[in-house]
């Protein structure tokens, strides 16, 4: 609303009705949140707007108390400040609501255990608690608190709510035995009746509404959208969830029950004393309270008075008139009530106690100024609360902030408000002049009896001491006083017998005397003690609480929703203009538009500023070196902000626009994310060569003692996608949607002729894929090579493996139907991830068997087919297979490999680079050759050779800036076994940690060597060379990758496809 055109009443309401029609209840004065009451329920209060405003700018999504609750909770997190918000409105605008949503928030966002949970339950099972014996139907709300709660939730430095604490005001006591036309009692004594089971309702002689004194007086007992027995469910569920035992809870009920009993005691006058009119209604209160039933009736019509004479005192029993014994009977009724009702409280704060308080948020939710037909004492007592509220939040948002500027040397225009701190001083000040409660407590400490007589006196009295105030007038029954919100005529009448609120030491030491522990822990007074001083008053117990609860706030970060009641209908989309633009009158929006308008919307400390933002700059992370303003105005030159964007103050930075501030959050919010993303990843790539380590491991345990090893295979770092499936949509349309690759290469398939030919082999948990190519023969795409899917096996049907005992890479599967002949360079990995995955599945071993003369059946195609193939495996030179065809077998010859008992730590001069793990993608001009042109003689692969970085004597070699930037660098699958698909697209890989590559030195004079196959290199810092391509030789290193010169270009190549010249 600071971007409205016109800043008038007029316009604001204008603003606030077009929103309301269009169920936009929300909307912002600079930080203020204005909310008004839709009277009905709103469809964006779901998990998904929660998700939709956590961590998010304020201006990124729609105005939402949501928003002004994430603000809170990250402020408290980011500077360990204590947070408070202050919802203020009239009764009936949606403060209690309000105040729900903000609780239900902090505990979907913020983390924890188990007995984080049991805070978070207690926090929101408080409330249908607190509601049933603190709310009420009065005529301008359905659901009226009658009571004021500070909703104190406390936080581990970690963001956990972990404790909480709640501070009550100032119940309404005098609704438990009188209220207004068309209003209720307290929604619990409803819920009673309604709710209970019949066991419960004979036990605690419940009857319809309309019998008892205490609720037919008003004539009103339904509330429309109210289901009172569910809502008893939810009260007794609350209690259970909070830690009240059950014996407590049904003397809880007995209370409740036993006040109602007690309101149908009545009185006649006999000969000016008062008798109960009929005994027998004595005996159920009697009962439920645990008390005798003569001794009550005597307690109820006379009273023990101490008489001193002659320096003696004796006591004696006076006997009351009717109205007294009216009076005692409903004094003591309230006094359970109110006891009762601090139990609660305190039950509530026993089971959230922590011992040590850390940061807290504080959700303030108070009766709304009220204007009734006739306004009492408690709304004396309700409408001065709300003028202190009215106070701190002139105090903190028009005048301080005005002062601020004056004093911080800003250039500022006043502008002028009503302080209403003369309402305040005209209601609580204690001399010069006296306020009203300050008389009303004088009057009280000279009242001996009940009557009309001190009520009079009063009045005289305040007319004297202020009756010349310029918000004060008085009337015949009266006093009128021109609060913020409105003028307030009071009657004066039991102005003084509520203001002194005491209870007779005879219902005391009656109570006391209650054979149940529970109702005696409730009266916890010491008769005996000398009772010295004035007795406190209900005024200036309420005037002590307003101001703690004021020192409370100003000790806080304060935040502030505005609440606005559209009707008194209570009706969705009923729009009353004169009402809604008196509440924007009071409530002095026009005003706290000006000054947001043409102040700052943000103001810092230099050295807060310094410590949120600097993380910005390499200057001034992790701490600026030099004065705090030269570190502030550095941050905001680095961004360039504007300017006229911001004031240098003497101690603060103001900022001016929201839209700078967003600005300097999403940077900061990036530069944490980045940092986020850092440290994942190198977690990640930790986890990963864990789990490469002991995979590698269990592969080498298949083959050990059964077939001999390759030389560069032993220590080799395992990939799983060696075709980069992400980046191979013809591939993947094989496979189920999000179907899980564990292993993927291009493999050689044997065929009944021994004519070998390329395949896609692919392993996922569901089975194994071999897919090839064939030329389209008709159709639109006719002469074009498509992908086709040759085979699929399902992995339990698998019933072996059979290898040879020497180093060469064939594999034969066999399954029910046919067998496949396949020869891979990565088959121990692949067999390692099919034998657990067939385990998996079966629960039983996968079956291998080794020999060097090996079987396969062939495929049955039409009338033909079918039959054997054999393979023989012969020791001949080399580690290069030759195969020689022979009819229906297969000759293979090849060299002695490393021992059958070879195992990883056995080879020295080949100790795992597994600080990296490579995943390489073979480039499409290598893939169409190798369909092309079947190779027999297998080349040795790059990523046979464990990177240089890894190696623990590295040299201290780092990274040059340049080479960071860019490096596409091999990432390991993030989860699950080796193969798992990966996140991420080949292309788009993250940076490598700075280590992870030895520098490039200066070209030195030196040796040389020949490329003996082909490298495509496929990082930026790899050299790419073809057959019999010469390099310079800088560096050879252990772990197999050199750094060497080729066409001008230095970089790493693998030692093992190259020889020395």
């Amino acid at each position: 609303m600071v971007l409205l055109s016109k800043i008038t009443e007029e316009a604001i309401v204008e603003n606030l009705k077009k929103r309301y029609m269009d169920d936009y209840i929300f909307t912002y004065i600079g930080p203020v949140l204005i909310s008004v009451n839709p009277f009905k329920q709103m469809p964006y209060f779901t998990d998904r707007e929660i998700e939709l405003y956590q961590g998010a700018a304020q201006y990124e999504n729609p105005p939402h108390v949501y928003a002004l609750t994430d603000n809170m909770y990250r402020n408290m997190m980011i500077d360990s400040e204590n947070q408070c918000v202050i919802i203020s409105g009239e009764s009936g605008a949606g403060k209690t609501v309000a105040a729900k949503y903000i609780m239900g928030y902090i505990s979907k966002v913020s983390g924890g255990g188990s007995k984080v949970q049991h805070v978070k339950d207690i926090i929101l099972q408080s409330n249908p608690l607190l509601e049933a014996f603190g709310n009420a139907k009065t005529v301008r709300n359905n659901n009226s608190s009658r009571f004021g709660k500070y909703f104190e939730i406390q936080f581990s430095r970690g963001g956990e709510p972990d404790g909480g604490k709640i501070s009550n005001f100032l119940l309404e006591k005098s609704r438990v035995v009188s209220q207004n036309e068309n209003e209720r009692n307290f929604h619990i004594f409803y819920q009673m009746i309604e709710g209970s089971s019949n066991q419960q309702k004979e036990a605690l002689g419940i009857m319809t509404p309309d019998y008892y004194n205490y609720l037919n007086q008003s004539g009103t007992y339904k509330v429309d959208g109210t289901n009172d027995s569910s809502d008893f469910q939810e009260t007794m569920e609350a209690m259970q969830v909070i830690g009240i035992p059950g014996d407590c809870q049904t003397q809880v009920l007995q209370i409740v029950a036993g006040i109602l009993h007690l309101g149908n005691v009545s009185f006649i006058e006999a000969g000016n004393y008062a008798q109960v009119e009929s005994t027998d209604l004595l005996a159920f209160p009697a009962y439920l309270l645990g008390i005798n039933q003569n001794r009550l009736q005597d307690k109820l019509t006379s009273r023990k008075m101490d008489s001193k004479w002659g320096g003696k005192s004796e006591s004696i029993n006076v006997t009351l008139n009717q109205e007294q014994a009216c009076y005692t009977r409903d004094a003591l009724a309230k006094a359970l009530y109110a006891r009762l009702f601090d139990y609660l409280v305190e039950a509530i704060n026993k089971a959230m106690q922590k011992p040590l308080e850390e940061l807290s948020i504080g959700v303030l939710d108070i009766y709304g100024f009220e204007i009734f037909q006739r306004n009492g004492f408690e709304q004396f007592c309700i409408n001065f609360v709300n003028e202190k509220l009215q106070q701190i939040f002139i105090e903190l948002t028009l005048k301080a902030e005005q002062e601020e500027y004056v004093q911080e040397g800003i250039k500022w225009t006043p502008i002028e408000y009503f302080n209403n701190k003369i309402v305040c001083d005209l209601i609580e000040n204690k001399l010069n002049p006296p306020g009203i409660m300050s008389v009303l407590d004088d009057v009280c400490a000279t009242m001996h009896a009940k009557g009309e007589g001190a009520d009079s006196t009063l009045l005289q009295k305040l007319q004297a001491a202020v009756g010349t105030h310029e918000h004060f007038n008085s009337w015949n029954s009266g006093f009128i006083i021109h609060h913020y919100a409105g003028k307030v005529s009071y009657d004066i009448s039991g102005f003084c017998e509520r203001n002194r609120d005491v209870l007779f030491p005879d219902l005391i030491e009656l109570m006391q005397s209650s054979e149940q522990n529970f109702i005696r822990s409730l009266f916890p007074e010491n008769l005996n003690s000398d009772k010295k001083g004035r007795p406190s008053t209900a005024s200036s117990k309420i005037k002590r609480q307003a101001n703690e609860l004021v020192d409370t706030l100003m000790k806080c970060t304060p935040h502030y929703i505005r609440c606005i009641k559209p009707n008194e209908t209570k009706r969705p989309r009923d729009w009353e203009e004169s009402r809604v633009k008196h509440q924007v009158e009071y409530l002095g929006l026009r005003e706290n538009i000006r000054v947001r308008r043409a102040g700052f919307a943000y103001r810092r400390v230099f050295q807060k500023f310094l410590q949120r933002y600097a993380i910005l700059t390499l200057e001034t992370f992790p701490c600026w070196r030099g004065g705090e303003q030269q570190g502030v105005l550095h941050l905001l030159r680095s961004v360039n902000m504007d300017p006229d964007q911001y004031q240098m103050g003497r101690t603060k930075i103001f900022v001016k626009n929201p839209e700078s501030l967003f600005l300097l959050e999403e940077m900061r919010e990036r530069k944490f994310d980045t940092f986020a993303r850092t440290i994942q990843k190198a977690w990640r790539k930790y986890i990963a060569r864990r789990k490469y380590e002991q995979m590698r491991e269990e592969a080498s345990d298949i083959l050990y003692n059964s077939k001999e090893r390759r030389k560069n295979s032993i220590n080799r770092n395992f990939v799983g996608d060696y075709l980069g499936m992400e980046d191979k949509p013809e591939l993947r349309q094989f496979l189920a949607k999000r179907e899980r690759i564990d292993f993927a290469d291009s493999v050689t398939k044997y065929d009944r002729r021994f004519k070998s030919i390329k395949r896609d082999l692919i392993l996922t948990p569901k089975g194994i894929y071999l897919i090839g190519r064939e030329k389209v023969k008709k159709g639109p795409e006719k002469g074009q090579i498509k992908e086709v899917l040759k085979r699929r096996l399902d992995i339990a049907n698998v019933r072996s493996v059979s290898l040879s005992t020497r180093q060469d890479d064939f594999f034969i599967l066999h399954e029910a139907q046919y067998d496949s002949l396949l020869e891979s360079t990565f088959k121990t990995e692949f067999l390692s991830l099919l034998c657990k995955r067939y385990e998996e599945q079966t629960k039983s071993k996968m079956q291998l068997a080794f020999s060097d003369r090996l079987e396969f059946r062939l495929k049955k195609e039409g009338w033909g087919g079918g039959g054997t193939r054999t393979l023989v495996f012969q020791k001949g030179q080399g580690n290069v297979a030759q195969l020689k065809p022979a009819g229906k077998s297969l000759n293979v010859t090849i060299g002695d490999g490393l021992p059958k008992t070879s195992n990883n730590s056995l080879i020295k001069g080949y100790q795992n680079g597994a600080a990296q793990f490579s995943r390489r993608t073979i480039g499409t001009s290598q893939q169409e050759e190798a369909y092309s042109t079947p190779n027999k003689c297998n080349r040795p692969p790059s990523s046979a050779l464990p990177k240089l970085g890894s190696q623990k004597a590295r040299q201290g070699h780092a990274p040059s800036r340049t080479q960071m930037a860019n490096l596409d660098f091999l990432n390991v699958p993030d989860q699950g076994m080796s193969g798992m698909q990966r996140k991420r697209s080949i292309s788009q890989r993250p940076p490598p940690a700075p280590t992870s590559r030895p520098k490039t030195q200066p070209r030195p004079l030196g040796p040389r060597c020949r490329a003996l196959y082909q490298y495509a290199g496929q990082d930026v810092d790899e050299l790419t060379f073809d057959v019999n391509d010469v390099i310079d030789l800088i560096k050879e290193d252990v772990s197999g990758w050199w750094i060497g010169r080729i066409h001008g270009k230095e970089g790493l190549f693998p030692g093992n496809y190259v020889e020395k010249i």
